[in-house]
């Protein structure tokens, strides 16, 4: 449970006021235990400000006003560092009819919070008669049982709070310049992306789907094609080649990996072969070198990386995204890096192909009102490229921290042999857009673990060629006894760059009783 400070608690900590301060004290060690946030509101800064003032010269009477000033704002700004600032909004400005326009505000912020996520803590006895259980003494608040501490399978609040600040900035840049489509943050992403990957060029899509969709559309496969791909992926990237008119057409995966075998590619290329869509699953590279070597030795077929779960991800010392022909990935919320709905973006440096996926991408349409190709409203829209943009600066950091982490959780498994981990390949890295294990039994380890209160998912139980809908649309190259094997085992573990050492320990505790 969050708390949001009231000013009055502030000062109890700040000043400090003895005959307060112990149980305001308390009420940080009880939020901080329970893997809470406290908060203060940033409507109310100047009454902070001025009422710590007034509490330090009824104390010390023969400070001036100038260094009394200049000790509340030094103790408020370290006070606060640590702390989350709740926005004020519009709709908490006109409270002037209201008895305490200040507690007002207070009560209206705390009504665009989700019930049961947050605590005003205060003294104010206006507010505690309101009878309001969202409102709560110091005392009130200690009473409550403890509550049990959960673990997030990702942990996007860490993230935002980290981000806060560049956060609301970039989004309120937006509602304030009113370019919802195609606005500047559009391009300026596009810039910073491209300048990431090494890519010549980046256009950002609504979806990491739309964005193979367009791919495929911009190297004109259509019906009686065929698209080589694996099985074992999300269904996007089958969905994307069904949705063109093409035939998908599924090779087996490597057992260790789970990626695409790229020794079976060849054996599965004919006449109607248009394109190869590798996936580089839970976040590890497929064999690119070797897909793009084959691709070109039967006439430059072109390579399509499904890079929706790897971004941040390097293989060779290149980024993924930008490996082969085109490179696609999904801005999906729990991606690597993601926004707040959905999004994507496509990679390529061929002149040709980005022009025409840019005209794609926008119905088509080479100028306003003048449509040079079949396209789709495939847009992402500016707020969502706003919220990628104030994640940028620390998506570096939290590549390294997904990095660390999986590191951490393979060193643990070395000693559970009833585990199969997934094999990292020595010249690239894995990010683990999902951390995966292999075990028999799943379903009642899943039982055990979710008993335990472990939170898992399973990445992904049903192979594409076992999906009824790809049964009669798909062709199947070879024996695909490794996607249907590792459909049967394997699970995701809690993975973010916020997971702490600690955790794993409690959650790989929990598997060694779970595979007992």
């Amino acid at each position: 449970m969050d708390v949001l400070l009231d000013v009055n608690i502030v000062i109890d900590l700040c000043a400090p006021r003895l005959q307060w301060h112990a149980e305001a004290r308390s009420v940080l060690n009880r939020c901080a235990e329970n893997s809470g946030r406290v908060w203060l509101y940033a409507g109310s800064v100047q009454t902070l400000l001025y009422s710590l003032f007034k509490e330090i010269k009824l104390a010390r009477p023969n400070l001036t006003a100038k260094v009394a000033m200049r000790l509340a704002r030094q103790e408020l700004a370290e006070f606060a560092a640590d702390k989350q600032w709740l926005a004020a909004l519009a709709g908490e400005g006109n409270v002037f009819d209201s008895e305490d326009p200040e507690d007002e505000q207070l009560v209206r912020a705390l009504d665009r919070i989700a019930p049961g996520k947050m605590i005003l803590i205060t003294r104010d006895n206006l507010l505690i008669d309101r009878k309001d259980p969202r409102l709560l003494t110091p005392e009130q608040f200690l009473s409550r049982l403890p509550e049990a501490k959960s673990i997030d399978f990702i942990d996007l609040k860490t993230q935002q709070n980290s981000i806060l600040p560049a956060l609301e900035n970039s989004i309120h840049r937006v509602l304030h310049h009113g370019q919802y489509i195609m606005g500047p943050e559009v391009r300026e992403l596009e810039e910073k992306l491209e300048a990431y990957t090494g890519a010549k060029y980046c256009i950002t899509v609504a979806s990491g789907t739309e964005a193979l969709l367009i791919a495929l559309m911009a190297i004109d496969v259509k019906p009686g094609d065929e698209v080589i791909t694996t099985p074992f992926t999300f269904v996007a990237t089958a969905e994307a080649i069904a949705l063109v008119g093409a035939t998908p057409v599924f090779v087996d995966v490597e057992p260790d990996t789970c990626n695409i075998d790229a020794r079976q590619i060849e054996a599965a290329i004919t006449s109607k072969t248009k394109a190869i869509i590798p996936v580089s699953l839970y976040g590890q590279v497929a064999d690119m070198d070797e897909i793009n070597a084959i691709a070109a030795r039967h006439g430059n077929i072109p390579v399509i990386e499904d890079a929706a779960q790897s971004f941040g991800a390097t293989y060779k010392g290149r980024k993924s995204g930008n490996l082969s022909t085109i490179g696609c990935t999904s801005f999906f919320p729990s991606k690597p890096l993601g926004c707040y709905g959905d999004g994507g973006a496509i990679f390529t440096n061929d002149d040709s192909l980005a022009k025409a996926m840019r005209e794609i991408r926008v119905h088509g349409q080479e100028r306003r009102y003048y449509h040079t190709r079949i396209g789709v409203g495939g847009r992402m829209d500016t707020l969502q490229c706003a919220v990628v943009l104030a994640k940028l600066d620390r998506f570096d950091w939290e590549i390294e921290r997904r990095i660390l982490a999986g590191e951490r959780y393979n060193t643990l498994l070395n000693d559970m042999p009833a585990v199969k981990q997934l094999a990292v390949r020595p010249d690239r890295t894995c990010v683990w857009g999902q951390f995966t294990i292999q075990v028999e039994n799943r379903e009642t380890v899943l039982k055990k673990l979710n008993a335990a209160g472990i939170p898992t998912a399973v990445h992904y139980p049903v192979p594409l060629h076992r999906q009824p809908v790809y049964q009669g649309l798909c062709r199947i190259s070879s024996n695909l006894e490794n996607a249907e094997a590792v459909a049967a085992r394997v699970f995701s573990l809690p993975m973010h760059p916020y997971i702490d050492f600690d955790t794993q320990k409690s959650i790989l505790n929990a598997v060694a009783m779970a595979v007992a």
